[in-house]
């Protein structure tokens, strides 16, 4: 028997949806996350679980939102890039890292939300990655723009700021 209604937290408030009234049973959880929740940090670009864009935490693991079905996410944890403001190291990092002087981590910012939430499982995970561990973590996602080095900075200067918070 298929369920009435899913229920799952998203960034920190439940979220009870009506199948068949408020979202179809094979509702990708991308389009409900930007297009019912108006959460527009996921970005929805190839559909094909191939560039990143979409990436959130799910209990917080990173997965492809556009290759979940939303009804998969019953009774989890959700978390998307509007949870994190300029105060998280990993988010504030590529912020720094698009100033002048650092290399860019960003241009256009399409593909950004994607990157911080997979350094956010890196670093939740392993606090002190080598370059290598964070181009093999970061190898699902594209940026049309090649701002891989500033990228990878971004992630060495967020690994850093979290050490200096634990050291205390």
């Amino acid at each position: 028997m298929e369920k009435e209604k899913i229920c799952f937290t998203v960034n920190g408030e439940d979220q009870v949806f009506e199948i068949g009234r408020d979202i179809e049973s094979d509702a990708r959880l991308s389009t409900v996350l930007r297009e019912k929740l108006g959460l527009t940090g996921v970005r929805i670009s190839c559909e094909q679980g191939a560039c990143g864009a979409c990436t959130v935490l799910l209990d917080g693991k990173s997965v492809l939102s556009c290759m979940m079905f939303a009804v998969d996410a019953d009774g989890r944890e959700v978390t998307t890039i509007e949870a994190f403001g300029e105060s998280d190291p990993v988010a504030s990092s590529f912020i720094e890292m698009a100033e002048p002087g650092y290399g860019t981590a960003m241009q256009c910012g399409f593909c950004t939300p994607g990157f911080v939430l997979e350094a956010h499982a890196l670093l939740s995970e392993n606090a002190s990655p080598a370059k290598d561990e964070i181009k093999e973590a970061l190898s699902g996602h594209i940026c049309r723009c090649g701002c891989y080095h500033g990228i990878i900075r971004a992630v060495e200067n967020a690994a850093e700021k979290i050490r200096e918070v634990e050291r205390r």
